[in-house]
């Protein structure tokens, strides 16, 4: 859905009305658009990568080959899917009973509940996971243990973890890595681009991640279009990144960003932040004429209806609402509006039409005053 569209005015409010969000999911990203659409959201929907399943890959299939042929000391599940997909691939290749064998017979490692809930549901159990879901946190704990001779399979999530293997080889250890599916970057990359150039001129209010290399992507995808800096800009000020977790947000912490995320790394809890926090940042309430209305994101609620505005009209109904009653020039307005390009006082015209069209019964809330400029009603 466009940033710039405008709905049927009189539409009901929920606690997310006004707000655009960008979603870079790949995996559940129906169940995360759904959550978000139904409290009033807009969504702008830009997978940032895509997820290859390796079924039938010869190397996943020989380094399942690798596991059975000798006994295993250490198991690592880092992902719920992706240990799923080993042991379904199994399952298909003849092997699913071998593999199930060599496992429980190690001491398997989760990282975090989802992949703590695919070893269970495969039969096995876990003998440990950190609570906060790191993955340097399984390092730490294999890292204490006696490694020289032992032999320890890590199913990998996506993307080689290259530094985690060396480390336990430093120590001796023999690693079978496990590359059950691997990220790609999107078939269709105009969405991402898309969405980079909503973030620099914040016509999204927030960015919604679930995985780290989701982000990675993302700003890659920003640097590749040399606007990389001006979305760093954007996310530190105007546009609110939120992850689903403190593993999802280390590429936007490293980057020095300000992120928030729940305290369970879940889609429900992940939107109950989003709910929380987008209010307290765009949510503006105006006395004009008696009425108390509420200008939040880029709508006007009214009696608990909302009208949604473009970004420019939002811009500029916010800076009427600045002073209820004050007159701003064109000549302001345009420079609060269209900072960053070569429009004219024209554009101001237009866009001031366009804002009295997108509230309805309250247009005559932007009042023209004759050679000066427009004014918010008041009183």
């Amino acid at each position: 859905m466009g940033t710039n569209d405008t709905s049927t005015p009189a539409e009901q409010a929920g606690p997310l009305t006004g707000f655009t969000v960008g979603v870079t999911a790949a995996r559940r990203r129906d169940e995360l658009v759904a959550l978000l659409t139904r409290r009033g959201a807009r969504v702008v929907e830009a997978p940032a990568l895509r997820i290859l399943p390796l079924e039938d890959d010869i190397a996943l299939r020989r380094a399942t080959e690798r596991c059975i042929t000798a006994p295993l000391d250490y198991v690592v599940a880092t992902t719920g899917v992706g240990w799923r997909g080993w042991m379904s691939a199994a399952d298909g290749w003849g092997r699913g009973a071998e593999l199930s064998a060599v496992c429980r017979d190690a001491v398997v490692l989760t990282r975090g509940p989802k992949a703590t809930g695919a070893v269970r549901a495969s039969g096995l159990g876990e003998s440990y996971s950190p609570a906060s879901e790191a993955t340097d946190e399984l390092l730490t704990w294999l890292l204490a243990q006696p490694l020289a001779g032992r032999r320890i399979a890590v199913q990998e999530h996506g993307l080689p973890l290259t530094a985690f293997s060396a480390a336990l080889r430093e120590r001796g250890a023999e690693v079978v890595t496990v590359p059950v599916y691997r990220w790609a970057p999107p078939e269709d990359p105009a969405p991402v681009r898309r969405l980079v150039e909503s973030t620099v001129r914040r016509e999204v209010h927030a960015l919604a991640f679930t995985s780290a290399p989701a982000i990675t992507a993302f700003l890659q995808t920003a640097s590749a279009d040399g606007l990389h800096e001006r979305v760093l800009e954007a996310m530190s000020h105007d546009v609110l990144p939120v992850c689903v977790g403190p593993v999802c947000a280390r590429p936007l912490l490293d980057a020095g960003l300000p992120v928030v995320w729940p305290e369970r790394g879940r889609l429900g809890a992940l939107v109950r932040t989003l709910t929380e926090t987008l209010p307290t940042r765009g949510r503006q309430e105006l006395g004009v004429a008696g009425r108390t209305l509420v200008l939040q994101g880029s709508a006007l609620l009214v009696d608990g209806e909302s009208y949604w505005l473009s970004p420019k009209g939002a811009t500029l109904l916010r800076a009427l609402a600045e002073r209820p009653g004050w007159v701003l020039s064109r000549a302001e307005l345009l420079r609060r509006a269209w900072a960053d390009s070569a429009a004219d006082e024209h554009a101001v015209e237009a866009a001031i039409a366009r804002l009295r069209a997108s509230l309805g019964p309250h247009s005559d809330l932007v009042r023209t005053v004759p050679k000066r400029g427009y004014r918010l009603a008041a009183g």
